[in-house]
């Protein structure tokens, strides 16, 4: 039987889907997925076997574009029927028309980031949604993309600032933050179902509410602000009772962030912070245009210790920008040696088509770009092998991700200072009783006996 005439007999039709690039994307994917089991579609674990491809896709940087110009090609390829969403949906090619039509013009349609109803409405167009949809079939929270123990949880999109490196207002627009009441009702449904780690994210988590003015809303009959420091603290209340964490995301280092760090002395909310510093250099951040410099940053940093111990920092870093001299790389390595941040990643300067960056005076080589990635991430290194270090001996909490054999042979899971994918993990040994055994979503205790790599190493107690 024909896919067409499958669909024809009454079968659910099938839409193959591929998610690619940041969690924010992923959340976008997770909307689109929902909708299309609310509306009765199944999916397929194919392109081949699908009615029809969704390709949600990534435009920051040229290796994402053409991860995505790749698949879309590959999925035109085995099925012929491909609707492409997303940030490249949104990029201008040559001329100014729309660069994934201009590379692949046979796709069906083509939207921009957070299009869920556009994209609905292309799914109709070429496959008709099914007869009797059943949405009462789809959970409150959604279809999710994430293991069923953790979930992002975006609060806004897009984003005010203009950094001359980004090109992600162009393609989402300007902040628009979601209301509250509906912020926390989406994360109620998600402990609910038994997510044990909410990750918060959007493009400026600190900025939450400025578009609104920090309006009052509404919640359970209660009036609550539209604002970051309101938003975390209930949160935090929500998490609670399900023993579950709230890890924060994309957090901008303005002086109001400082009145979250009692909820995270407090054990509410995670002592993590994922804060893009970019640069320490004052004329490297103003030519980047971001909106803080590297002296308050040290000088907060400080402050955030000093208020909880244990807070656990990680940030993202660019080497080689335009115009950097070796004395303005040289004082990011010494930033990072007093800065001390626990968890960093450093992106060699890569221009961006749109970017303002691209304009400045000094482009630097690539090998030059690549020699002080290299370096940067030496000294990062260093400081983050030390800083693990400090951990043997410790007795921590771990979120279990993997149990193979109920663990019996040991596992891996992630302790507080460890969001997923991005950072390290902690190696579960087998447990010293027999009888004793791991589960995924499970939290257990464990004392660190060992550093490896990037990673601790610990025993299940």
């Amino acid at each position: 039987m024909t896919q067409d005439s499958a669909v024809a007999a009454g079968a659910a039709p099938r839409i193959g889907f591929v998610s690619l690039g940041c969690p924010k994307a992923l959340t976008d994917s997770e909307l689109i997925l929902t909708q299309l089991s609310a509306e009765g579609y199944a999916t397929s674990k194919s392109f081949a076997g699908a009615d029809l491809v969704i390709v949600n896709t990534c435009g920051f940087i040229d290796d994402a574009v053409k991860e995505s110009l790749d698949t879309i090609g590959e999925a035109l390829a085995e099925n012929g029927k491909v609707i492409v969403t997303g940030c490249l949906g949104a990029k201008a090619g040559e001329g100014g028309g729309n660069l994934v039509r201009q590379m692949h013009p046979s796709v069906l349609a083509v939207t921009g980031p957070h299009a869920t109803q556009e994209v609905m409405d292309a799914v109709h167009l070429h496959v008709p949604k099914p007869h009797d949809p059943f949405v009462d079939l789809v959970p409150a929270y959604g279809v999710k993309l994430t293991p069923r123990h953790y979930a992002y949880l975006k609060i806004s999109e897009g984003c005010n600032h203009r950094c001359s490196f980004c090109i992600i207002p162009s393609m989402r627009g300007d902040l628009v933050s979601r209301p509250i009441g509906d912020v926390l009702n989406e994360a109620r449904a998600l402990f609910e179902s038994g997510v044990k780690e909410l990750l918060v994210i959007s493009q400026d988590t600190s900025a939450y509410g400025v578009d609104v003015k920090y309006r009052t809303g509404f919640w359970d009959g209660r009036p609550v602000k539209t604002r970051m420091t309101e938003l975390v603290e209930k949160l935090g209340e929500l998490a609670e009772p399900f023993g579950a964490w709230v890890r924060l995301h994309y957090v901008y280092p303005y002086p109001h962030v400082d009145e979250i760090l009692p909820l995270m002395a407090g054990g509410r909310v995670l002592p993590y912070l994922d804060v893009p510093f970019q640069h320490s250099h004052p004329d490297v951040l103003k030519r980047m245009k971001r909106p803080a410099s590297g002296e308050r940053n040290l000088e907060r940093l400080s402050k955030w210790r000093e208020a909880c111990p244990q807070i656990v920092v990680r940030s993202t870093f660019i080497a080689g920008f335009p115009g950097e001299t070796e004395v303005e790389f040289e004082h990011l390595l010494d930033f990072m040696r007093e800065a001390r941040i626990d968890r960093a990643g450093c992106f060699a300067y890569s221009p961006v088509a749109g970017a303002g960056a691209n304009a400045l005076p000094g482009a630097l080589p690539d090998a030059v770009r690549e020699e002080r990635r290299a370096r940067f991430m030496a000294v990062a290194e260093a400081v983050s092998a030390a800083k693990l270090a400090e951990r043997i001996g410790a007795e921590m909490q771990v979120l279990v991700d993997a149990a193979p054999a109920l663990g019996r042979k040991g596992g891996r899971g992630r302790s507080y200072a460890d969001a997923p994918e991005i950072d390290g993990v902690v190696h579960l040994l087998p447990p010293l009783k027999a009888s004793r055994t791991l589960k995924v979503g499970d939290f257990v205790r464990a004392r660190i006996v060992g550093t490896q790599g990037h990673d601790l190493v610990g025993q299940p107690l």
